[in-house]
C-alpha cells in the first residue's frame, strides 16, 4: 500500500486490497465470494446494462480515538437497499448477509481506514445488480451483490464552509410516482444535466423543484434539503425525495436540542424566511448553504454565507462526535468491526 496523505483526500475513488461478491442463483442466495479484481464479468443482455435494474448504498466507517472501527448505522442501509430492490422488481438481501459482507470486506482492507483526527472515512458502496440474461423487459433470475470500499475526504472540498447553489426548473430529478425515493442509478444520471448548468455558473449543486407543479423544494443534487427558522428543523416531504439516514439522524438530534421539527412541503418563496440552510447526506454529512439563486425570479436568498450557522454547527458536531465515538452513542446507531 503507498503512503497516503490522509488529510487531502478527495471524494474520489481509490483502489484497496478486496472486495466482496454474492451471488442470486435459483432463487437463492449462494457463498461469499472475495476477490482483488475491480473487474466484473457479466453478460451482454444483463438486465442492469439494458433496464436498469441496479441499486446501491452508501455508508462509512470510522477510526475512534481508540483505534476501534465503528460503522454508522448500517441496518438501515440495509432496509433501504431492500426497498430499493423492491422498486424495480430485485432479489431481495438478508440483512445478515449485507453485515457479513460489510464486516468483511472493512476487516479484510482496515488499513485504507483512516486514522483519527484526519476528517476522513471509509466509504463503503453495497450494489445490487441484475447479471440475468434478458432481452424482454422483465425482472432478471440472477442478481450480483458485491460492496466495495475506498477511503474518502470531504464530498465537498469546501468542506464545511457553505456553498452557493441554484434553483432548476429545466429538469426533473425524478417523477412524483417514480424512483426518486429509492436509491437507483438512474436517479443520479437524470440529474447530471442540472448539476453540470449550476457548475458552468459557478455554483457548487443544484437545488430540484418537485416536478408536478415547480412550486416546492425537491432535493439539493445527491442530498436532501433541511433549513432553520424559528428554533425548528423543516426539511421536505415528498414522495420523490430519498429518505436520508442522515436527514433522518439530523432529526432526531434537532428534536433533542429542543428544536421543534417538521417534514413538509417547503414553497419556494419560503426560501427568504430561513435563517440557515443546508444540504445533508452520507457523503455530504452537512453542507451549509450560504446562498441559493432563483433564475426565474432573479433572486438570490441569503444565510450564514462565510461560517456555517450556528445551529448547523451543532448538529454537525453532534452527530459527527457520535460517529467518532467522542461522545456516548446513546441511539445504538454506532457498531464495531473489531
Amino acid at each position: 500500500m503507498e503512503k497516503i496523505d490522509w488529510n487531502k483526500l478527495s471524494f474520489g475513488y481509490q483502489k484497496t486490497n478486496y472486495n466482496t461478491r454474492c451471488y442470486y442463483r435459483d432463487n437463492k442466495w449462494g457463498e461469499i465470494e472475495v476477490t482483488g479484481s475491480e473487474i466484473i464479468n457479466m453478460h451482454i443482455s444483463a438486465t442492469c446494462l439494458h433496464y436498469g435494474q441496479e441499486a446501491f448504498e452508501g455508508l462509512k466507517a470510522f477510526r475512534g480515538k481508540d483505534g476501534r472501527i465503528r460503522v454508522f448505522r448500517w441496518d438501515e442501509n440495509a432496509k433501504r437497499l431492500n426497498t430499493s430492490a423492491d422498486g424495480i422488481r430485485m432479489a431481495n438481501v438478508p440483512q445478515k448477509l449485507f453485515k457479513e459482507m460489510v464486516w468483511k470486506t472493512i476487516s479484510l482492507n482496515s488499513e485504507f481506514v483512516p486514522p483519527y483526527g484526519t476528517g476522513a472515512a471509509l466509504y463503503i458502496r453495497p450494489l445490487l445488480l441484475g447479471t440475468g440474461a434478458e432481452i424482454g423487459v422483465k425482472p432478471a433470475s440472477e442478481y450480483l451483490f458485491m460492496i466495495f470500499v475506498t477511503p474518502v475526504g470531504p464530498y465537498f472540498k469546501e468542506g464545511l464552509k457553505p456553498v452557493n447553489m441554484m434553483i432548476s426548473r429545466d429538469y426533473d430529478r425524478a417523477a412524483p410516482l417514480g424512483t426518486g425515493n429509492i436509491k437507483v442509478g438512474g436517479n443520479y444520471a437524470g440529474s447530471l444535466n442540472a448539476i453540470q448548468n449550476a457548475h458552468d455558473q459557478n455554483f457548487t449543486n443544484v437545488v430540484f423543484l418537485d416536478a408536478k407543479e415547480k412550486k416546492y423544494i425537491d432535493e439539493c443534487g445527491p442530498a436532501n434539503f433541511f433549513a432553520i427558522k424559528d428554533n425548528t428543523y423543516i426539511t421536505p416531504k415528498s414522495k420523490s425525495i430519498l429518505p436520508s439516514i442522515t436527514n433522518k439522524s439530523l432529526i432526531t438530534l434537532a428534536e433533542d436540542m429542543g428544536l421543534k421539527v417538521e417534514r413538509r412541503k417547503v414553497p419556494v418563496e419560503e426560501l427568504g424566511t430561513f435563517e440557515e440552510a443546508g444540504a445533508c447526506g452520507t457523503a455530504a454529512v452537512i453542507s451549509p448553504i450560504g446562498t441559493i439563486y432563483d433564475p426565474a425570479a432573479k433572486k438570490t436568498y441569503s444565510y450564514y454565507e462565510n461560517e456555517p450557522g450556528p445551529v448547523s454547527m451543532e448538529l454537525y458536531s453532534r452527530l459527527t462526535s457520535i460517529q467518532l465515538g467522542d461522545t456516548e452513542d446513546k441511539y445504538g446507531w454506532v457498531e464495531f468491526v473489531d
